[in-house]
């Protein structure tokens, strides 16, 4: 697999960042953490980016600061990282595990507005894999509950939605920059993009023991939460390769598409509708044959992986809720069913056919089998 790592030249640039941070010793907020802060906020078209430790505590204080917290519920897709769910647990309020559309395994208006009732006090859309969550018909139910909407924006950097970068869409979108994302850190980070001040300026004072602006002085039990400034010194420089690398998630996201068309075993993500946007952090199929194909593509050199092969309300983590296994079919099944295949920036023709092409051979195997 292809990293940053690779080009000499981006190498030297996040190598001479990182010196410029240890030669200030500056290595807790101040300079490269507001400056990266500021090209974020640019970046995504808002007016306001706190830098965090992570996209869990991105979404932890973003709850906070919507003052969500016991009594309340939160609508949390099944489909989705634990880590969406764990903020909802992590605030004590309680996450209301919902299914998931079965053509995008995002949420829908119409499954937000069967679960809303009074105690719900927010709604967590996520964008799956970099695909983008139909936002307007969301977002027109929630408004019109008076719920807040928090984006889990954590595989989506970059993504536009009718013209609009996700994230901004709602009240607080989050961010996650573990080093696989599209936007990635050598290490943990996260942000939180707004375009209210008054929640920035809680988010800000909870990241950092509940300090306002003059040191020492607490005004709220906050946390340790800070972007680290090494980590914002490397994404200054990744932030200005992104919009680069993603287009050629999209080229390559569009080449495997084009080429596993007309496998009948294979469904390959579907098509986006026009406005919406998917950046490709993963690029995910479906398959009855997924173990079987998995190990012989092992065989071949090839790697693959599962995201996520047990809905949240299944994980041990989730068994309080006593959500009955059935109880969220679309989500089941594709747990059992999704395969991750290999998908990164600068992947070649002949990479996407060498993958396409083992793919194909090894269903026709399985069909003949079956």
């Amino acid at each position: 697999m292809s990293t940053c790592n690779d080009d000499p030249q981006l190498f030297a640039q996040m190598m001479a960042a990182v010196e410029r941070v240890a030669s200030s010793g500056a290595f807790t907020l101040g300079e490269e953490v507001e400056a990266f802060e500021a090209e974020f906020a640019a970046y995504n078209e808002t007016t306001h980016c706190i830098g965090v430790s992570s996209g869990t505590e991105a979404l932890v204080l973003a709850l906070r600061a919507l003052q969500i917290g016991p009594g309340d519920e939160v609508i949390v897709p099944t489909n989705s990282f634990i880590a969406t769910a764990e903020a909802v647990s992590l605030v004590g309020a309680r996450p209301r595990l919902v299914d998931v559309d079965s053509a995008s395994g995002c949420l829908t208006a119409e499954i937000v507005e069967r679960n809303l009732d009074p105690r719900v006090a927010c709604v967590i859309p996520v964008h799956l894999y970099g695909r983008t969550v139909d936002m307007d018909p969301l977002l027109a139910v929630c408004r019109a509950a008076g719920v807040p909407v928090v984006e889990d924006t954590c595989q989506a950097h970059g993504a536009r939605y009718h013209g609009q970068r996700v994230g901004t869409l709602g009240d607080i979108g989050c961010f996650s920059f573990y080093p696989t994302k599209n936007l990635g850190a050598w290490g943990d980070g996260g942000a939180v993009v707004t375009a209210n001040p008054e929640l920035a300026e809680r988010i800000a004072m909870l990241r950092c023991h509940g300090e306002g602006s003059q040191r020492n002085r607490h005004e709220i039990v906050g946390t340790t939460a800070r972007l680290h400034a090494l980590q914002a010194a490397v994404l200054r420089v990744k932030l200005r390769c992104l919009e680069g690398w993603n287009d050629d998630r999209r080229r390559v996201g569009a080449a495997l598409s084009s080429a596993l068309a007309g496998c009948d075993r294979i469904q390959t993500p579907a098509p986006t509708a026009p406005g919406e946007d998917h950046v490709f952090h993963l690029y995910v199929v479906t398959t009855r044959d997924r173990d079987l194909l998995r190990a012989q593509l092992a065989e071949r050199g090839i790697a693959s992986a599962i995201h996520y092969p047990t809905p949240i309300h299944l994980t041990a983590a989730y068994a309080h809720l006593e959500i009955a296994r059935g109880s969220l079919p679309v989500s089941e099944r594709l747990a059992g069913a999704i395969v991750s295949l290999p998908m990164f920036p600068g992947m070649s023709e002949l990479e996407v056919q060498r993958v396409a092409h083992a793919m194909r051979e090894l269903a026709d195997a399985a069909e003949q089998a079956a």
